[in-house]
């Protein structure tokens, strides 16, 4: 096998098109980026790499045991600080070493803005992150793959977008990145998730293919995938009209440079601005081919989970949900992106993103900042507790 795959979808429609004349042409245009080949094989190493530190520890603890003894020792060493001389796996002991020891480039306070940011936008950071990230990341049918191969289709999509939606709010919220903190717990979690998850698949599905799909959950999808809680929910704010200072931006991309480095992710993957964020983002697009019908169905089901959805009562405002959805689709994805997802025509599909700009630009900007953080913060956690509710009640029937 090649030490790193060729960008075998560089000339095809689907990447010409979209880089020429569609999303990917209004992420350059937005950042200045030069996009190129040039820096191509520093990058594209990591299709073939993982996070050798954290499938260690499933190795040894996670596969020795039952998953809920394992679930609970690591979340022992989580609320406890882990020292060199601990008496306890050499496994977990490397990996809490690693996440415990604060780099130098971590500043809290800019982190903080970018935080604050995230609540300050309120319901418009969720739209941006279903519509826009979840959405637009099903067009990648390689990157869809470790989701199908773990059955993870075929439980729907309110799981997937109550686990996104927590883990986002976690890692958001005031100081959560502090070592011990809700936000630093959750990115251990999910790292011993996806460490479990990638040794499963290697274990359980022979025929993976490794050449052409990467090693499951790879450091390069992991960039992709985490870069778009960044530069896709920024382009997403910038769309729909938000205001966002320089510093935000900065912190921003660094929080979710930390969040990637807890989460095992190499820290030089991850982009500390928008025209490096893009100009990567450009690379790995050029190895993953467009849509195909896991897509078409993982697209249909974020859709239908409206239909679905905890907090409305009846039928018709659960239609309504769905329907404002598919304006947000078809107005933050280009055309082919939604052609290839099939997502379905609607009349009128301007009016509800217009209303969220017309809002954001002359009404919001009257609100005191720190009163749009505490309103933010307030209507995102309120539509988590919802899932949540909804989330332990099926687990309980």
């Amino acid at each position: 096998m090649n030490p790193f795959p060729k960008p075998i979808y560089k000339d095809s429609p689907h990447f010409q098109n979209f880089w020429t004349k569609g999303n990917g042409k209004k992420l350059i245009d937005w950042t200045g980026a030069k996009v190129s080949f040039d820096n191509y094989e520093k990058f594209a190493t990591n299709f073939y790499k993982v996070d050798e530190l954290g499938d260690a520890v499933v190795k040894e603890i996670y596969f020795t045991k039952s998953y809920p003894e394992a679930a609970a020792e690591i979340e022992n060493y989580i609320k406890n600080t882990v020292s060199a001389e601990d008496e306890i796996p050499e496994s977990a002991k490397n990996l809490f070493l690693q996440t415990q020891e604060i780099p130098d480039w971590v500043d809290y306070e800019l982190m903080e803005a970018g935080a604050e940011l995230c609540r300050r936008v309120g319901i418009d950071a969720l739209i941006s992150l279903r519509d826009y990230s979840l959405m637009g990341g099903y067009d990648y049918a390689h990157l869809n793959k470790p989701l199908i191969a773990t059955g993870l289709l075929k439980k729907g999509a309110m799981k997937r977008l109550s686990d996104t939606l927590e883990f986002w709010i976690n890692v958001t919220r005031e100081n959560a990145l502090q070592l011990h903190g809700k936000g630093y717990e959750s990115c251990i979690k999910i790292r011993m998730i996806h460490s479990y998850a990638r040794l499963s698949i290697k274990k359980h599905q022979p025929d993976w293919n490794t050449e052409n799909w990467g090693e499951p959950i790879n450091q390069w999808d992991m960039m992709a995938t985490y870069g778009g809680f960044s530069l896709i929910i920024l382009h997403s704010l910038k769309l729909l009209g938000h205001d966002i200072s320089e510093k935000e931006e900065a912190g921003t991309f660094l929080l979710w440079k930390y969040v990637g480095y807890l989460l095992g992710i190499s820290p030089e993957l991850m982009a500390e601005n928008k025209k490096e964020a893009v100009e990567n983002f450009y690379l790995w697009t050029s190895v993953q081919p467009s849509a195909d019908k896991d897509s078409i169905q993982l697209a249909k089901s974020l859709l239908n989970e409206s239909l679905e959805n905890p907090m409305l009562k009846f039928k018709p405002q659960r239609e309504f949900l769905k329907y404002l959805h598919i304006c947000c689709t078809h107005f933050l994805l280009d055309k082919e992106t939604c052609e290839r997802l099939e997502i379905p025509q609607v009349k009128n599909r301007m009016w509800f993103p217009k209303s969220r700009i017309f809002y954001n630009k002359n009404i919001r900007s009257l609100i005191p900042r720190k009163k749009q953080i505490a309103r933010g913060n307030k209507e995102q956690e309120q539509v988590l507790v919802d899932y949540l509710k909804f989330k332990n009640n099926v687990k309980n029937h």
